[in-house]
């Protein structure tokens, strides 16, 4: 079949193959401590399940919705306003069908093909692919820890600056587990503005951070609106995943182009979700504290226990990740490493070098065990002799 040219450069997923790992051996009757994909296990609190219960019962809530309920976007405008400080009117937010959707599709309402688009390496692949499938040129800006793994924006080339539209950032950051000072957002806003370029922040993980650190928007940053839009999902804080609802806030414009593009091939998310994301964003947030402590716990136990070990994986600064180097004895092929580690020890994580070429020799952990798992998990490690 003669398909479309972009299908050459999509390649069967990395989740795939390890989840096909996973399933041969728990056939065989295997022991498997699945640290690769980042679905939150924790349940969703009980009064928004309610909520999403009593909507689905009543038939009127299976019609087309349209448009964003105006209790959802009040909902947004109010947790924006009392968690980050960040105030916001009904035109500046709209919803998307999590994260993930609006970062693949929102290149398609902004790039021209062959506008530059800059993106992390490493960084989750949406990023790129979203882009990609616009047509837009990728242009990588490296991550390395001799920076704290924020981009070097006085080393972007000048001429190179002129051609890009776009530029997507991400703290704390999937798949490195690290967080930007605000001093890094202030920097960045103003390189913006100086360089007419767009700025598109992925806030997925501002509710899950570690050792007193705080997770903001970088909305909240004075003139940020100006150049800036954020994509705020429900999956990680609210454990929303499966409901795939998120959103996109900030500038005006972006937003409006967004919404028009989207309007021509969406009929609005299912109400009954929406209803559940009001519960949500109106409810205490109790819950997401707690869930944090206990999201460190998890991290101290695997990156703590690991080291403990002798495989110097640092402690995440935020995120539901942890991300550190392969024991030394096996270079950088962190894809063999990944596949011997699960055959010797059932510990199944995620090579570094699915997320860019600057992820090779690392791997990601995802922190979806409880510690008593995790626990068993380093053991597991250590008695695998896989470090030796």
């Amino acid at each position: 079949m003669n398909v479309a040219d972009r299908m050459k450069n999509v390649e069967e997923g990395i989740f795939q193959t390890l989840n096909q790992k996973k399933n041969e051996r728990l056939s065989q009757g295997k022991q498997v401590y699945n640290l690769s994909v980042g679905t939150p296990d924790f349940q969703p609190a009980q009064h928004i399940m309610d909520a999403v219960v009593e909507a689905a019962a009543k038939p009127e809530n299976y019609k087309y919705a349209l448009t964003d309920l105006p209790e959802l976007i009040e909902a947004v405008i109010g947790r924006y306003q009392r968690r980050y400080g960040v105030a916001l009117i009904p035109e500046e937010v709209m919803s998307v069908y999590g994260s993930q959707e609006g970062i693949t599709h929102i290149g398609l309402a902004l790039c021209n093909p062959g506008d530059g688009v800059l993106v992390p390496n490493p960084g989750y692949p949406v990023f790129s692919i979203g882009p990609a499938l616009a047509g837009a040129e990728l242009i990588f800006y490296d991550l390395l820890p001799e920076n704290q793994f924020l981009p070097d924006l006085e080393s972007l080339d000048a001429a190179l600056l002129q051609r890009v539209k776009l530029m997507i950032v991400s703290y704390p950051m999937n798949p490195i587990g690290k967080t930007a000072p605000k001093s890094f957002y202030e920097k960045l806003i103003c390189w913006a503005k100086k360089n007419q370029i767009l700025i598109l922040h992925d806030n997925a993980y501002s509710d899950i951070i570690y050792d007193g650190r705080e997770g903001g928007s970088i909305l909240a940053i004075e003139g940020a609106k100006e150049v800036c839009a954020e994509f705020y999902s429900l999956s990680k804080s609210y454990n929303y995943t499966g409901a795939r609802m998120g959103f996109l806030v900030g500038n005006r414009e972006i937003v409006a182009y967004f919404k028009k593009l989207r309007s021509q091939i969406d009929y609005g998310i299912f109400l009954p979700v929406q209803y559940g994301a009001i519960a949500a964003l109106n409810g205490p947030d109790d819950g997401i504290r707690e869930q944090c402590i206990q999201y460190q716990a998890r991290r101290d136990a695997l990156c703590g226990g690991l080291r403990s070990i002798g495989w110097e994986i640092p402690d995440s600064e935020g995120s539901m990740f942890a991300w550190g180097p392969i024991p030394e004895k096996f270079g950088k092929d962190d894809v063999a490493f990944v596949m011997e580690l699960v055959e010797k020890s059932g510990v199944l994580c995620t090579p570094g070098s699915s997320f860019g070429t600057l992820g090779r020799g690392y791997v990601r952990f995802a922190l979806t065990l409880p510690v008593a798992q995790l626990q068993e998990a380093v053991a597991a490690v250590e008695q695998s002799g896989i470090l030796k």
